[in-house]
């Protein structure tokens, strides 16, 4: 028959067996010491004070794109604005019966037709100004040019222009003034339009040649040989106008002068004749 065993813990024929030691536990960390009130989270230093971030916001320059979007929102609020206003505006016809609308629209069309008359008048008033301006300023034009070809031409006002100079000399003292105003007459036939006598006494259509005991005057004035002719007009035509038989040139050398030409691109003659009026004719009345 079997033997039975017995069972564990019991008798003591087991050992006891040693138990593990157990672990001790930690104890817990003490808080650190906080010098906040109590209830209060501790501030933290690395967070700026709100109110320095709302100082620091307004008192900061706003760069570029702050400004664009600024100017953005400013547009877009005026169109909203004005889209309003168009559309309280539009809403004033809104309730108007049809009757009421034609006369509106009847009045519209007389204040437009109005207006377009009034447009048409002022421009034909401007156009007319500017006929007026234009023909005066023309006839300003031209009575300024006409006052230079005939100051030109009376001797008070200097001239300049392509020409000749002639020398006629005089070394025995032969050539006397029929031959100096028979040159000048050829010299006027050819196209001379302004003559003047050694730089200095200018010749017209009025002036006089007279040979007196002293020599040759022109308009008063003494002349000495040797006589130079300073002439504007066509250097060609005038260079040959003296030249022909029985002409000043051959004149001149049988008085026992010389005559010389000098083709020349400008002439300046300087002088001039007094301006005096007449002693006789005067402007008519109403011309």
């Amino acid at each position: 028959m079997p033997e039975k065993k017995p069972p564990p813990g019991k008798g003591g024929a087991d050992k006891a067996r040693p138990s593990k030691p157990t672990p001790a536990k930690p104890a817990p960390a003490k808080p650190a010491p906080d010098t906040a009130a109590p209830g209060t989270a501790a501030p933290d230093p690395a967070r700026p004070d709100p109110r320095e971030r709302i100082r620091a916001a307004f008192m900061a320059r706003p760069s570029r794109g702050q400004v664009l979007v600024a100017v953005l929102l400013a547009a877009v609020g005026f169109a909203a604005m004005t889209q309003v206003q168009n559309n309280e505006r539009d809403d004033d016809y809104t309730g108007l019966r049809q009757s009421d609308l034609i006369r509106v629209f009847d009045g519209l069309s007389a204040s437009q037709q109005r207006a377009e008359n009034e447009i048409d008048r002022l421009t034909g008033i401007r156009d007319d100004l500017q006929d007026e301006s234009s023909s005066r300023e023309a006839a300003l034009d031209q009575a300024r040019q006409d006052t230079e070809v005939y100051g030109i031409l009376a001797g008070t006002l200097p001239a300049t222009g392509p020409g000749v100079r002639i020398t006629i000399t005089d070394d025995e003292g032969k050539v006397g003034s029929e031959i100096l105003l028979d040159a000048l007459q050829e010299l006027r036939a050819a196209g001379a339009e302004v003559l003047e006598f050694n730089d200095r006494v200018r010749v017209i259509a009025q002036s006089s040649i007279e040979e007196t005991s002293a020599g040759i005057e022109i308009d008063g004035q003494l002349l000495e040989a040797p006589y130079v002719i300073d002439v504007i007009g066509e250097p060609t035509t005038l260079a040959g106008s003296l030249d022909f038989p029985d002409g000043p040139t051959e004149a001149v050398e049988e008085s026992g002068g010389t005559v010389t030409f000098e083709e020349l691109e400008s002439v300046d003659i300087e002088s001039v004749v007094d301006s005096s009026e007449g002693d006789f004719a005067e402007p008519r009345e109403g011309q």
